[in-house]
């Protein structure tokens, strides 16, 4: 694996506006969000990795880091706190604060460049987070270059980095973006309900491109050799995606997993970032049985980053095997 970097603050706000406790960043402004567990942070380097796919190169990229307090506050809700607080002991975590990344991910297949999720974009960048440009141009892109940009799902560390200064970042992209994901999200519905903020959000950033979006389903192609699968839960139309070159094989799973213990191990903890928590537990077990099963590797967006690894099934659910050289022999 490639990594380079240059320093730089790697912080960022998180918002909510929403009971799924999911962050939202809505026209650059802050929403207060009911977490009591932010701590201090502190600056981290530019960060971005690279790796190839088949013909496929595979770059992710660090849109920033956030340090919170009381894991138990947002994960494993339905446990009693020293569950949590024995489970990351064990695992030599600190019981009482936790580091959450976000991680775009590029995949150039020589025809497109592929852009999945936006990062937090400029409403995150007083705190420091935001670098996702900053990272493209880090790993040789411009924005310009980019042909899609995929959407996993719609919470605000996704789509934050669609606009930028009022007008598209990615000015010369189409679009893909789940259908029923956007048809919950634009419904004015939402307002007056505890999904307004996020409703505002998808109003703001991403409606001003539905002429340029293609909405899919379940075994929709992206590109070649790009494949969705619904994996709904964590939001009400979250998706992963397949990626397939010369036989070999990455699964990108978004926020399918948000921890690299709490949510891989203990797979059927709540988490208070997952809107129906029934469903979003079930796609772990389905995504992870999945990639454990056929031992393929996986970026996702909240892994510790790089953000690449493996599962395999381990006491009831699975333990994740960070990638170290694999790709580079």
């Amino acid at each position: 694996m490639t990594s380079f970097s240059s320093g730089r603050r790697d912080l960022f706000k998180v918002t909510a506006g929403s009971a799924l406790a999911a962050p939202f960043i809505l026209s650059g402004a802050v929403h207060a969000q009911e977490q009591q567990a932010e701590t201090s942070m502190k600056p981290t380097p530019a960060q971005t990795s690279g790796f190839n796919i088949g013909a496929f190169k595979v770059t992710v990229i660090s849109d920033g880091t956030r340090l919170f307090g009381n894991p138990h506050e947002t994960y494993g809700t339905n446990q009693p706190k020293e569950a949590v607080e024995e489970l990351l002991h064990a695992n030599f975590l600190p019981t009482d604060k936790f580091l959450n990344g976000f991680s775009p991910t590029v995949v150039e297949t020589g025809s497109d460049v592929v852009l999945f999720d936006t990062g937090m974009g400029e409403g995150g960048r007083e705190a420091g987070a935001g670098h996702l440009l900053e990272g493209l141009k880090q790993a040789g892109y411009s924005p310009d270059q980019v042909s899609v940009v995929v959407l996993t799902h719609m919470h605000g560390d996704h789509i934050g980095g669609l606009m930028e200064g009022g007008a598209p970042a990615f000015k010369n992209a189409r679009y893909v973006a789940g259908q029923v994901e956007y048809d919950f999200w634009k419904d004015p519905a939402r307002v007056g309900t505890p999904a307004e903020g996020g409703h505002k959000g998808v109003v703001s950033k991403v409606v001003p491109l539905a002429e340029k979006t293609t909405f899919i389903k379940e075994g929709s192609e992206v590109v070649p050799g790009i494949v969705g699968v619904e994996a709904f839960g964590h939001s009400p139309g979250h998706m992963i995606f397949r990626v397939e070159s010369e036989g070999k094989q990455l699964v990108l799973t978004a926020d399918t997993a948000n921890h690299f213990v709490l949510s891989l191990q203990k797979p059927d903890w709540e988490v208070r970032f997952d809107m129906d928590k029934a469903k979003a537990a079930a796609s772990r077990r389905k995504v992870f049985d999945m990639i454990a099963t056929e031992r393929l590797p996986f970026v996702g967006y909240h892994m510790p980053f790089p953000a690449v690894g493996f599962v395999e099934v381990f006491d009831g659910g699975y333990r994740f095997v960070p990638e170290t050289y694999q790709f580079q022999i």
